[in-house]
């Protein structure tokens, strides 16, 4: 084994298992007599020299990592510019890594963290550092292509269908006198598939959700309303989810609320509350809506037994790839078998999977563009099966785990943008 130091950076919204797979990370280099380092705030923690020594952590809190939701040392919304655009931060990225020592790069994250990963393994070729990056999937959007899905999906999907059966029966018991419509609206900004797991809620047509709406479809309104009527006169009420990202037939964001995010994206404006008011207005209905927002991919009480599995095993997977050399790779889960479900991990090329999108296929959307197909059903169920609750402490919530690591001391100048 070559010396060198191992860095590991999140980054893009954190799930309810990322903390799995770091868990995971630290302990296969452990396995490996790897030093093992963590970014802060991804990979502007590299940028600034902001890196934490996880030898310090205790076997204790690497395990409980895998229990506990968030990101443990922080992550970023941040979007390296190409190397012709802004060739300074990769060679501050370089001397960092050379100050350090540090060989092999993880970072975990979504379609932006493939390219971040993609480009450092590129430029450092480029610039003569011996330097392997690999790239580790997650994301609650499953939107990455190849990979049969994202750890981190799985268990904001359960979550989404559990609250939606719930608050269905809420909204059911007291549909004579009060709400006769509910709207839940989810993450998913071009890609359907967390509104798609609230469909796993009800089967019957009778049961909700009664309608949901994927962005791969373009809203209409008329059409929409006059379902919502029909569900309301039939059932005597309607739940209805929808995906934040839904767009009008030209292309508009329907609660596009101006402005962009650090990876140059539309600022959504919350188009649950938006719906709502429309019912009320046109239908004449009393409303109530969510939007869960943190809840859906920050909720480790929930996690699906799958996915967590998934995310530590894409973490261990990383290290053992990255330990061996494969260079601008990302560990994938494949699919063998739906029934039993069975997967196994495969490495694939970053340069197939960076700034790409998986959007929900056309056969898994119902004929009547409003629900899940048997297809859709027969993917996500295996997604959300099992319980992996969090440890309790005596005063009845989580022992979810804290970690404190000072950072280490820079050998560089600070960095300017």
């Amino acid at each position: 084994m070559p010396k060198g130091q191992l860095l590991y950076a999140q980054s893009g919204g954190v799930t309810a298992v990322i903390n799995a797979t770091a868990s995971a990370v630290l302990a296969t280099a452990r396995a490996h007599r790897v030093p093992a380092l963590w970014a802060k705030n991804g990979i502007l923690g590299a940028l600034r020299e902001e890196l934490y020594d996880t030898r310090k952590l205790k076997p204790a809190e690497i395990r409980g990592l895998a229990h506990t939701p968030g990101g443990a040392f922080g992550s970023c919304r941040f979007k390296l510019k190409s190397i012709e655009q802004d060739r300074a931060q990769y060679e501050r990225l370089i001397e960092v890594f050379r100050a350090h020592d540090i060989r092999w790069f993880l970072y975990n994250g979504g379609n932006d963290s493939a390219d971040t990963a993609l480009k450092l393994s590129q430029v450092a070729s480029e610039l003569g550092y011996p330097l392997t990056c690999v790239g580790v999937p997650k994301t609650v959007d499953n939107d990455l292509v190849v990979t049969d899905c994202c750890p981190g999906f799985g268990s904001a999907a359960k979550y989404t269908a559990v609250s939606v059966a719930e608050a269905a029966l809420d909204v059911a018991a007291m549909a004579d006198t009060s709400t006769k419509v509910f709207v839940y609206e989810v993450m998913g900004r071009h890609a359907g598939w967390l509104a798609a797991a609230a469909g796993l809620a009800g089967r019957g047509e009778d049961e909700a959700p009664h309608l949901i709406l994927f962005p791969e479809r373009a809203f209409d309104e008329a059409a929409f309303l006059a379902r919502v009527k029909a569900v309301v006169e039939k059932v005597g009420h309607c739940v209805v989810v929808v995906s934040e990202g839904i767009r009008h037939a030209d292309g508009r964001f329907v609660a596009e609320a101006g402005g962009k995010d650090a990876f140059g994206h539309s600022q959504l404006g919350g188009v649950g509350p938006m719906l709502a008011a429309l019912c009320k207005d046109r239908l004449g209905v009393k409303v109530h809506w969510t939007v869960p927002d943190y809840l859906q991919r920050s909720a480790r009480h929930l996690a699906s037994k799958t996915d967590l599995r998934q995310a530590m095993a894409v973490g261990k997977a990383a290290v053992e790839l990255a330990l061996a050399g494969r260079n601008g790779v990302m560990p994938t889960i494949q699919r063998t078998s739906d029934a039993p479900y069975r997967w196994k991990i495969v490495p694939h090329p970053l340069s197939e999977i960076a700034n790409r999108e998986k959007t929900l296929p056309e056969a898994f959307i119902r004929k009547d563009g409003f629900g899940i197909s048997e297809a859709c059903r027969r993917y996500l169920e295996p997604l959300v099966r099992g319980e992996a609750p969090p440890p309790y402490g005596k005063d009845g919530l989580p022992a979810f785990v804290r970690p404190r690591l000072p950072l280490l001391a820079k050998k560089l100048p600070a960095w300017s943008k």
